[in-house]
């Protein structure tokens, strides 16, 4: 199986648990994208394209915030060998303090997606509430955790290696392994 890394807006940086997975795990691939601070869905989109293009394995995305939004909108337009989706706080492109400069990602999907997910939100996110994290979780067909207050569970977080998202990253991968 196939681990990829889809960080959201601005990359994840040196302290977030994308990178610290990422370090632990060198058969992962981070998903680099040419814009990370004014992204355009297409080409984000393409982009992923392009990388799950490169192998028939199976593979499980790591999604962060925006990037849960791209896995979303990438399953409206796309097939490939995605196995499931680890979507860890998703932010609402559609809420009034989402950060200006991203196109294209807007309006939020909210479609069933055609392969197992599990949705991993905050209680006090401000890029989501927790109200619209359900909302997105249902739309999607997602499993849904819900933490409690851990703000974008992003590197201000400071979650370092993020044992309890490694556990459940398992758990939900536990369906694909034999």
């Amino acid at each position: 199986m196939r681990i990829l890394i889809l960080p959201g807006l601005g990359c994840s940086g040196e302290n977030h648990w994308q990178t610290h997975w990422e370090r632990a795990h060198p058969s992962w691939k981070r998903v680099e994208q040419e814009e990370w601070n004014r992204p355009q869905a297409e080409r984000w989109m393409e982009q992923l394209q392009c990388v799950l293009s490169e192998s028939n394995l199976p593979t499980v995305l790591v999604a962060h915030s925006l990037a849960c939004v791209l896995t979303a909108r990438w399953a409206m337009q796309h097939t490939g060998p995605v196995a499931g989706a680890f979507l860890v706080a998703p932010s609402d492109v559609d809420a009034p303090g989402f950060p200006e400069g991203t196109s294209g990602f807007k309006p939020m999907p909210m479609h069933r997606l055609p392969f197992p997910t599990m949705l991993i939100a905050s209680t006090n996110d401000f890029y989501a509430s927790e109200q619209r994290s359900r909302a997105f979780a249902e739309a999607w067909g997602s499993e849904l955790v819900v933490l409690g207050e851990r703000d974008h569970i992003g590197e201000a977080a400071d979650l370092g290696m993020w044992p309890e998202g490694m556990a459940l990253f398992e758990r939900f991968c536990s369906k694909f392994v034999s």
